[in-house]
């Protein structure tokens, strides 16, 4: 399955680090970056999560939060928002079902196996729910920084 620009976000609930839940529908009236990684703890996606911790307050200034999603349980979110600080939730979708309604739960391939997994995978909401951008395939340098520019030129 695909998901379009201009269509409505699909909306969801799952549990977040902290034991909280969180619906998407929660941050009606706000920009919403929803950013698919693979896995906590990982090189590629602790430099991701630590970047968007990093410019955190440069989003909240554009009325936009941060939701970070990965297979991964909760309770490895924990420990994973508490090691590096970070100041958004993520959140667990353990059986890939809002991975599979975003598209991107992909058959992927590293040293010769295959397996499903998390396309590294961005999409900004806005603030009536549309979905008004998506990145696959994400290199994580310099990603942050295009997501927080793109929310800059659509909120003046």
């Amino acid at each position: 399955m695909s998901i379009e620009v201009g269509v409505q976000a699909p909306e969801f609930e799952l549990n977040a680090a902290g034991s909280e839940k969180v619906r998407l529908s929660d941050y009606r009236g706000k920009y919403v970056v929803l950013y698919f990684y693979p896995k906590d703890m990982t090189p590629g996606c602790t430099t991701q999560a630590c970047d968007f911790r990093d410019r955190h307050n440069e989003f909240s200034n554009v009325n936009a939060v941060i939701l970070g999603v990965s297979p991964d349980p909760a309770d490895k979110h924990d420990k994973f928002r508490d090691k590096y600080d970070l100041p958004f939730h993520l959140l667990a979708d353990e059986d890939h079902k809002v991975s599979e309604a975003y598209g991107v739960w992909k058959l992927k391939k590293n040293f010769g196996k295959e397996y499903m997994g998390i396309e590294r995978s961005t999409f900004i909401i806005n603030p009536e729910g549309k979905i008004i951008k998506e990145w696959k395939k994400v290199k994580v340098k310099d990603h942050v920084e295009e997501a927080l520019e793109f929310i800059k030129s659509e909120s003046n």
